[in-house]
């Protein structure tokens, strides 16, 4: 007899297809939490993205497996499914490109104010010459801390490096030598990296430790022309904080990808501000990252329920019992 999966995310045709191969789909409205609960108690694993699988949800069914669609795991409670003995795959290598790119596109927007004067020129603003009122800052050359340096931070790193001959400054919790040799990345204790940057770039999960990591204090110690960038996690940052320090001109500006509560309140003050590029989590948003995680994270739930699954787990105290 076939497994039985959850589905609670729109697959690509032929990631379902591969799919109906091995398990019995269950397909339901990830917007109805109830039916996904119910769901979840007559099924074997579970595959989506972008919706809180709680404890109680998870009471009373016989899941062996999750498998979220993405790099992050933050909407899962690690500690309980460990206890239940539940797999949860996740998603580490095939977006890091992509939201790499992500990342150094809000660097360059951020610094040459692209969106704010691509709106400026829109508006029929533009009459002749621009003057000082519209110019940017350098990236080139510039100094870059990246607090995270795993996959994503190092693809980060060697665009700035490579690319951009950017000094690269780091804090993690342990040393990437791959990083240091390559691209000359220098590890330093937080403190220094915030005072030391032109561009302080947050690439670490939603963890205890992480949660409100970049608050008032640590904003204080970023140069008044440093520009800070979010493509991690919202929460990472004290989202009223960083309005307040942005307002006060402590930093020089912001460009994010994510934000504590999202989609974004529409009234946020951040959206009212010229020197803040926001953007509605596009990290790994192409057509081709999108489809390879899909596809990933539907091989990882397949190979997890045939229990011969070992890369790609979150929770790999499981595979040991």
């Amino acid at each position: 007899m076939k497994p039985k999966i959850v589905v609670y995310k729109d697959l690509p045709a032929d990631v379902a297809d591969y799919l109906r191969e091995h398990a019995d789909l269950i397909d339901v409205d990830a917007d109805q939490p109830g039916a996904l609960a119910a769901a979840l108690k007559d099924a074997d694993g579970a595959i989506g993205a972008s919706v809180k699988i709680t404890p109680a949800m998870l009471d009373g069914s016989r899941v062996k497996a999750l498998s979220t669609i993405s790099v992050g795991y933050d909407q899962f409670d690690v500690p309980d499914l460990t206890k239940r003995g539940i797999v949860l795959a996740h998603t580490p290598d095939v977006l890091t490109e992509s939201t790499a790119d992500t990342v150094f596109s809000l660097i360059l927007a951020s610094a040459r104010r692209v969106v704010e004067l691509a709106d400026w020129v829109k508006a029929g603003h533009w009459k002749g010459s621009i003057g000082p009122a519209q110019f940017g800052v350098e990236v080139q050359g510039k100094t870059l801390g990246i607090v995270g340096l795993g996959r994503i931070g190092g693809a980060v790193a060697r665009r700035a490096a490579l690319g951009f001959n950017m000094s690269v400054l780091y804090t993690n919790r342990s040393p990437n030598e791959a990083a240091e040799r390559n691209y000359g990345a220098r590890r330093v204790e937080l403190d220094e990296l915030l005072a030391s940057s032109d561009f302080v770039c947050l690439q670490v999960p939603l963890t205890d430790a992480t949660r409100h990591l970049i608050g008032a204090e640590q904003l204080k110690k970023m140069k008044k022309s440093a520009i800070l960038i979010n493509a991690s996690r919202g929460a990472t940052v004290d989202e009223p904080a960083l309005i307040a320090a942005l307002e006060a001109g402590t930093i020089h500006g912001a460009g994010l990808d994510v934000f504590e509560r999202e989609p974004i309140d529409p009234a946020s003050p951040l959206l009212r501000m010229p020197n803040v590029v926001a953007l509605p989590h596009i990290g790994s948003a192409t057509h081709e990252t999108r489809h390879a995680m899909a596809r990933c994270a539907a091989q990882n739930l397949v190979a997890a329920l045939a229990g011969t699954l070992d890369v790609n787990v979150v929770n790999r105290e499981v595979l040991a019992r």
